[in-house]
C-alpha cells in the first residue's frame, strides 16, 4: 500500500469534515477511546513537563481536563484545525470552562497550573514536547505521514507520543450490508496497525508499540446508529455514491438495519429490545523520540541541535 495516504481516502470530504467539526456535537467513542488511552499512561514513570494536545475538539475535551488534573503543572500546547475551532478551544479550555470538568479549578489556591498556548495545524516553532497526545485523528488525515513527522519535530529527545485512530475491522456489520445491496462501500479502507508502525519508524520514532481492541456497540433504533455516524465521521470513500439519496432508499436502509438487529438477537418477537450491532476496531501506539544517528565520516556535517540531543543521550 502507499503508506503515504490512508487507501481510498477522499481526501477533500476529509478535510471539509475535520474543518466543521464542533465542540457542541462530541462522539461519544471519541470520548471513551480517550479515557481507556489515558489509563494506558499509567505504564509511563515519566512525568511530562509539557505536551500538545492535538486536535481535541475532535480527540475529546473532556480528556484533556483528565490529563491536566493527572499532571497539573506543566505546560500545555492546544493544536487546532481553523480559527473557529481554536476559538473554540480556547473558550472551553480557558480555566472558567474547564471548573465544569474539573471542580479544584474553582479554588484557584489548589491547583497550579502550567502556561497554556494555542496553534493552528502545528506546533509553534521552537516547541520541544515531552508528549504529544493526538486521539482519533490519523484515520481522519490525508497526509500522515506529514503529521507524524510533525510530531517527532515538536517532541524533545526521549519525549513520546500517544495516539488512537479506527482500524480496517471497523464497520464490518455496515460494510457485508451494502455489500450484500450492491451498494458502494460505506466509509473508506482504514490502515492497518502495522503499516502505522512502520510510518512511526520512518519518521524517525524508536520501536513503536501497537496494539487493538474491538468495540461492538448496539443500537436501539437505525436513527441512534446514525446520529453516532455522524458524529464520527462521514464516508471518506472515492468510490462512495456522488448524488443525493432519496426517501426510498432512506427506508430501505433503515429496514436493513432493523433486521440486522432482529437477526443478531436471533429473535424477531416485537417487543424484544432491538439491538443493531456496529462494530469498531481501536488501533493504539504509543513510541518514542531518541537521539539521531549520525554516520561520522571523515567529512560530516550536521546541526546544532543534533549535536546537543546526542550529548545529552550520551549524557544518560
Amino acid at each position: 500500500m502507499n503508506t503515504s495516504a490512508p487507501p481510498t481516502l477522499d481526501p477533500v470530504a476529509a478535510l471539509r469534515f475535520r474543518a466543521l467539526q464542533s465542540a457542541d456535537k462530541p462522539a461519544w467513542l471519541h470520548n471513551e477511546v480517550a479515557r481507556r488511552m489515558e489509563q494506558r499512561l499509567d505504564w509511563f514513570k515519566e512525568t511530562p513537563q509539557s505536551w500538545i494536545d492535538w486536535e481535541p475538539i475532535n480527540g475529546g475535551l473532556a480528556t484533556h481536563s483528565n490529563l491536566l488534573a493527572r499532571y497539573p503543572a506543566i505546560d500545555t500546547c492546544v493544536i487546532e484545525f481553523n480559527h473557529r475551532r481554536q476559538s473554540q478551544a480556547q473558550q472551553q479550555l480557558s480555566t472558567k470552562g474547564l471548573a465544569r470538568f474539573l471542580p479544584v479549578l474553582k479554588n484557584s489556591k489548589l491547583f497550579k497550573r502550567g502556561k497554556q498556548t494555542f496553534s493552528l495545524l502545528k506546533a509553534p516553532d521552537k516547541t520541544q514536547a515531552d508528549l504529544v497526545w493526538a486521539n482519533m485523528l490519523l484515520h481522519l488525515v490525508p497526509n500522515p505521514s506529514e503529521l507524524i513527522s510533525a510530531w517527532h519535530q515538536s517532541l524533545r529527545v526521549g519525549g513520546w507520543v500517544m495516539f488512537s485512530c479506527l482500524g480496517p475491522d471497523t464497520s464490518l456489520q455496515l460494510r457485508d450490508l451494502y455489500k450484500q445491496l450492491g451498494w458502494p462501500e460505506p466509509a473508506h479502507e482504514f490502515t492497518d496497525m502495522h503499516d502505522w508502525g512502520d510510518m512511526l519508524v520512518e519518521a524517525g520514532f524508536a520501536d513503536p508499540v501497537m496494539d487493538m481492541e474491538r468495540i461492538t456497540l448496539t443500537y436501539s433504533s437505525p436513527e441512534s446508529l446514525m446520529q453516532d455516524l455522524r458524529a464520527l465521521g462521514r464516508n471518506f470513500n472515492r468510490t462512495r455514491f456522488n448524488a443525493l439519496r432519496g426517501r426510498k432508499w432512506l427506508q430501505d436502509f433503515k429496514s436493513n438495519l432493523n433486521a440486522l438487529g432482529r437477526t443478531e438477537n436471533n429473535d424477531s418477537k416485537p417487543e424484544q429490545a432491538l439491538k443493531i450491532p456496529l462494530t469498531f476496531e481501536i488501533i493504539y501506539g504509543h513510541a518514542f523520540k531518541v537521539a539521531p544517528k549520525i554516520k561520522v565520516s571523515e567529512s560530516s556535517a550536521f546541526s546544532a541541535e543534533d549535536m546537543r540531543a546526542m550529548l545529552r543521550a550520551n549524557k544518560n
